[in-house]
């Protein structure tokens, strides 16, 4: 290549992308970063956005102000469509033009979406929490639902609106429970009349016998009596075997009337892993060797969701956020270590614990695998963490303001319905009428 100085290309601003070009700024390679985004998003709080809790920029920071002063970091807005390992580009799809982006080392990680199983209708009549879009999507949604059957003479009717189903018994799913009830029982209660005979359902399904299947039983037995106290109805050794617009039909077949579920019950890789052409592992996962350089492609690193890496214990690490941090840097590194003639470094993964919040002054920690809090410390645990986590101090500022002012009202100030054309009263609520927003 005619540039003296190795280039390195990211696809994906996710956790691991991010970090990964953090640990090459102001170093001695040229960085491109690639997303269809232009923003990087803090995804353990799009469950706050959905039930109305923050706004949609409160959790989310534009990539080119991250990099501002990072003279050898480039970003691009764009698709990866292809890549061409022979001759070492990437093609990247823009609102306007086909690019074809040179590489030395290629760094892939495009994280993970939703994985329906296949499951009959979900991925028509289901709402996933993946990204931005999602979490507003299901806002407009839920708040349509209750516009709607504050109006509706039909109690049968009324109920299924006012009828929300969340599966999956991770911590997403006991974090989107849990807000979706304190939303309406804090807040939406208050404001509708013509609610006031009807009792909102919130439902939280799980195919095992328990929540949080890697925390000690202790934790496990604390959420679940912390969910059910909230007003949470849990549904333990239940699978999802059927979606329809206006019901859900579980294995037992019990029908659920309802317009709204929510998926939380497992991911994929990205179908940008079919572009490595490699053989896949389960879940669509790339294999990669310990260094996080992918079997079979030289120069071609996988990190986070997308990366199948087995622990020493034999399981593959899972695809959480920690994860990905930790293979995008060592990914970098190593990508340095190689332009010194350095010998690579494997991967060794540095737990810190598990938590889960499940609403106000309930949640459990597992900090370190040795230090169990439930409840109120827990709670307090989980937002002071969050708040170092996120990114920017506009951005902490903001979730700060916003998590005080709820805690003190007990409101949720977002709960505005945004779309691209007016809400019509008469439609019919539907899921696959839902269109993403501008955000």
């Amino acid at each position: 290549m005619a540039n003296e100085r190795p280039r390195v290309l990211i696809v994906g601003a996710g956790f691991g992308g991010l970090y990964a070009a953090q640990t090459l700024r102001n170093t001695s390679v040229d960085v491109l970063l690639i997303d269809r985004h232009n923003f990087h998003t803090f995804t353990p709080l799009l469950y706050q956005v959905a039930t109305s809790g923050l706004d949609p920029s409160g959790i989310a920071y534009p990539v080119r102000s991250i990099f501002r002063r990072a003279k050898n970091v480039e970003f691009l807005l764009g698709q990866v469509q292809s890549i061409d390992f022979d001759n070492r580009h990437v093609v990247v799809q823009t609102n306007t033009q086909t690019l074809y982006e040179q590489y030395d080392f290629l760094i892939v990680a495009a994280g993970s979406v939703t994985n329906t199983f296949n499951i009959d209708g979900l991925e028509q009549f289901s709402f996933g929490l993946k990204d931005l879009s999602d979490a507003v999507v299901l806002r407009n949604h839920i708040l349509k639902l209750f516009e709607r059957a504050a109006w509706t003479p039909d109690a049968d009717k009324k109920k299924a609106l006012t009828t929300l189903v969340v599966v999956g018994g991770g911590p997403t799913g006991l974090e989107t429970a849990g807000a979706l009830f304190e939303l309406y029982n804090n807040v939406l209660r208050q404001e509708y009349a013509g609610l006031n005979s009807t009792k909102t359902r919130v439902i939280l399904i799980e195919a095992m016998d328990h929540l949080l299947d890697p925390y000690p039983q202790y934790l496990r037995d604390s959420a679940l009596a912390q969910l059910r106290s909230l007003g949470v109805e849990v549904v333990l050794n239940e699978q999802v075997e059927a979606v329809t617009k206006d019901h859900v039909r579980l294995k037992s077949g019990t029908t659920i009337s309802t317009y709204t579920l929510v998926w939380a019950a497992g991911v994929k890789a990205s179908s940008v892993a079919q572009l490595i052409d490699v053989p896949l592992q389960r879940g669509g996962r790339v294999p990669i060797h310990p260094t996080t350089e992918v079997i079979g492609r030289n120069n071609v690193y996988v990190i986070g969701d997308m990366a199948y890496l087995e622990a020493t214990d034999g399981r593959p690490y899972p695809m959480l956020i920690p994860v990905a941090k930790q293979q995008g840097m060592l990914a970098a590194r190593n990508i340095l270590r190689r332009t010194k003639g350095w010998k690579q470094q494997g991967f060794h993964y540095i737990d810190r614990g598990i938590m889960a919040t499940i609403g106000r002054s309930r949640a459990v920690a597992w900090l370190y695998y040795r230090i169990t809090l439930t409840g109120y410390l827990a709670w307090i645990a989980w937002l002071i963490l969050h708040l170092i986590w996120l990114m920017g101090f506009r951005n902490r500022l903001s979730v700060f303001i916003n998590w005080v002012w709820n805690y003190i009202t007990y409101d949720r100030s977002v709960r505005i319905i945004l779309e691209h054309k007016p809400y019509a009263p008469d439609q019919e609520p539907d899921p696959q009428n839902e269109k993403p927003v501008a955000l």
